[in-house]
């Protein structure tokens, strides 16, 4: 194997991270790799906790998928072990751990989503029941007594919940030493994780260590911010982009985040060259509306290809600056006279996941037919026969309704 040079490996490596412990082990690694022609074990462990994956998850895959280009060996851990504890990680109190049937349901659609940035021929994909699953009692017993209950809490989570007399149930002191157990048996040079699973991560170290073997390095990578620019992307601050959005909502989407947004989702989220970043730095300071545009065609790209980025842009001119409705927007049929709630309509095409999710909607000004907007959350909708009416719910989302006589 043709190994890129040393610094080079390092510099792109350490493109986007937040924190790399220790930088030097790494430097040191790379070079041994080189020299003996032997690829690192990079892991990143992924508990399969819901079925679809956001941008924010695509931050520390993009960074596995650097480790792969460069030719090292990229193992990826499916939780199946690990999700039925239900990781601790930023909680506020217990999480309820998932069925073995949600975990291998969600398994599913995950890796289906993982492989868009994975080059999954060069992805060793493991589960981690396959060892954690066949651990004695005994076994559990001997490997918690190399940890103590302080060095617990010294996590920031599990020490909020101590001070505020929340409880803390015993499995969940036994999740880090999962993982950790992990990264022994697999011997691994490299731990991926977010900066929130840094104490895993050094825990994993400790118990290499105490294994006599050599610890792994750390890579924490921040957590994406979403779409309102302000808390951590995450499917419950509905500010999220799912990996299987459509091209036109992937790219409509980019486009709503701050101008202040467009340099760091470029680092984390792009290929973009350096070279390329650095021009985009110029760009977004002398013209940051088509800084955006070219952020939101190269997110896309990814995702569908150059086609589905144009049909994303088309999309976007046609129906956000043009006003017009698109060719292939839904239609639903409301019976002429009768009444039917508007959050009733807005679920029923998909345009929210919920009826609270529809609601907010209406309440945040995001709703509107025929161009006026809707801000009753009780609003009913009575159409006369043959009546037309469009229905605007978001930036980019649009329906037609329109009404029938029940006696045809």
């Amino acid at each position: 194997m043709q190994w890129a040079p040393v610094e080079e490996q390092l510099s792109l490596i350490k493109r986007g991270v937040s924190e790399l412990i220790p930088e030097e082990e790494l430097l040191e690694k790379l070079k041994k790799s080189a020299q003996t022609n032997t690829p690192l074990k990079v892991k990143l462990g992924c508990d399969p906790t819901r079925p679809d994956l956001h941008l924010g998850h695509s931050v520390i895959l993009r960074k596995l998928r650097q480790f792969q280009d460069l030719g090292h060996e990229a193992v990826l851990i499916i939780g199946d072990f690990t999700a039925l504890i239900g990781d601790p990680t930023g909680q506020n109190k217990t999480r309820p751990p998932l069925t073995e049937q949600e975990v291998k349901e969600n398994a599913k659609t995950y890796l289906e989503q993982v492989y868009q940035i994975l080059d999954p021929e060069k992805t060793e994909l493991v589960y981690n029941s396959e060892w954690l699953g066949g651990l004695s009692f005994m076994d559990i017993i001997r490997e918690s007594a190399k940890i103590t209950v302080a060095r617990m809490i010294e996590r920031d989570d599990f020490s909020k919940r101590f001070q505020a007399n929340e409880p803390i149930s015993l499995h969940e002191f036994l999740y880090p030493l999962a993982q950790a157990l992990d990264s022994v048996h697999l011997h691994s040079d490299v731990e991926l994780g977010g900066t929130d699973q840094k104490f895993n991560l050094l825990m994993g170290r400790d118990m290499q260590r105490s294994e006599g073997q050599d610890p792994q390095v750390c890579i924490m990578m921040p957590l994406l911010v979403g779409t309102d620019g302000v808390q951590k992307m995450s499917k419950s601050y509905e500010n999220t982009i799912a990996l299987n959005d459509t091209a036109e909502e992937m790219y409509g989407k980019v486009l709503s985040i701050s101008d202040e947004q467009i340099l760091p989702w470029a680092e984390l989220l792009s290929e973009y060259s350096e070279e390329e970043l650095s021009a985009l730095r110029e760009q977004v300071n002398a013209d940051p509306r088509n800084a955006k545009h070219d952020l939101s065609w190269h997110i896309t790209s990814l995702f569908h290809g150059e086609e589905g980025a144009a049909s994303g842009r088309h999309h976007f001119e046609t129906t956000v600056i043009q006003k017009t409705v698109p060719d292939d927007a839904p239609v639903h049929q409301l019976v002429a006279g009768e009444d039917e709630s508007l959050i009733s309509i807005i679920t029923g095409l998909g345009f929210a996941s919920s009826n609270g999710e529809a609601r907010r909607l209406i309440q945040q000004g995001g709703v509107s037919l025929d161009d006026v907007k809707v801000t009753d959350v009780q609003a009913m909708v009575s159409l006369e026969k043959d009546q037309e009416v469009v229905l605007k719910a978001g930036k980019r989302k649009f329906a037609i309704l329109a009404a029938s006589d029940p006696r045809e």
